[in-house]
């Protein structure tokens, strides 16, 4: 293993996380040749298989799993050494990884955005997925930090609230509930909803609340994205249990309107998470803190909606 160069262990990572020598060839711009020469020499320096080849894809085996662990965190320590010397000279700059839930994809930007104005020279990537991913990067421990609204069960996590995440009861403004005010949980028995999938942190909040108070309702259409579910309640397809973020995104949808029904919003909340076991680099913490302290006028705005909504 001394013999081991830094770049056999890149292209060894990029391998394992494709599964793939074509697409590590492909990322690293180099030939696939030269990518299974790496992955040889490497093979040859441990002494044991790394890869097993089942059809077309590569799955590692035990020695390749501890030596990706081992990749990782050594090209995690580099990555953290090069930001704290950016730091120690008085300059913020490096790589940061994030990956957020999909509702979180219309307030996360803007924040991200004014934080790159503050510190230009931070190469950033925000990735946008559902809970299913997030939880698998999770495992394969990809990101810096992640924003959600339900931290998963069996993963170790440090998480942070930063902002409100209120989901509220959404209709097309010609639906017979929209003329009404203070409308009764018990007035959506029957109602044709419009669901997120299953899995979905929206879907098991609404269904919880539901069971509380005997709702029964036919679920019509399954969707797995908010702005399917926008485009059917324009259609009159049914209604639905969105977060109120997906409502505000710009120009909204004038077909739309959100129902003031008792025991609505369902109170969640946003979080900024980081592997318990990770040590965050200087970018990152920067990061966390930038979001806790900037959501506030997010949460102020949110705050008066929601009242003009429940007057």
């Amino acid at each position: 293993m001394i013999h081991a160069t830094l770049h056999q262990l890149k292209v060894f990572e990029t391998t394992a996380r494709h599964g793939s020598f074509t697409r590590a060839a492909e990322e690293l711009m180099i030939t696939q040749p030269t990518v299974s020469s790496q992955i040889k020499q490497l093979t040859t320096a441990i002494g044991l298989p790394l890869f097993e080849q089942i059809g077309k894809r590569l799955y590692l085996t035990d020695a390749g799993q501890e030596l990706l662990t081992t990749s990782q965190d050594i090209f995690g320590r580099l990555d953290n050494f090069e930001m704290t010397v950016a730091d120690l000279k008085g300059k913020k700059q490096g790589k940061l990884r994030i990956t957020a839930i999909t509702t979180a994809k219309y307030f996360v930007p803007r924040l991200l955005g004014s934080f790159c104005q503050l510190h230009p020279d931070i190469d950033i990537s925000l990735q946008v997925t559902n809970h299913h991913d997030m939880q698998q990067r999770m495992h394969d421990n990809l990101d810096d930090l992640y924003i959600l609204s339900q931290p998963p069960e069996g993963i170790d996590l440090h998480t942070a609230p930063f902002l409100e995440n209120p989901l509220v009861v959404v209709a097309n403004v010609d639906h017979p509930l929209a003329q009404r005010r203070k409308i009764p949980i018990k007035a959506l028995n029957g109602e044709q909803f419009i669901m997120r999938e299953q899995g979905s942190g929206t879907r098991q909040a609404v269904q919880k609340l539901f069971a509380k108070y005997r709702i029964s309702v036919p679920v019509r259409l399954e969707l797995g994205s908010n702005e399917a579910i926008k485009q059917a309640i324009a259609g009159n397809l049914g209604i639905s249990v969105l977060s109120y973020h997906s409502l505000t995104a710009e120009g909204g949808m004038p077909e739309l309107t959100v129902l003031n029904v008792a025991h609505f919003p369902i109170q969640r909340q946003w979080y900024v998470a980081n592997l318990a076991t990770k040590q965050l680099s200087v970018i990152a913490e920067t990061f966390r803190d930038y979001l806790v302290e900037e959501s506030r006028p997010f949460q102020t705005r949110l705050n008066d909606s929601l009242l003009a909504i429940a007057s």
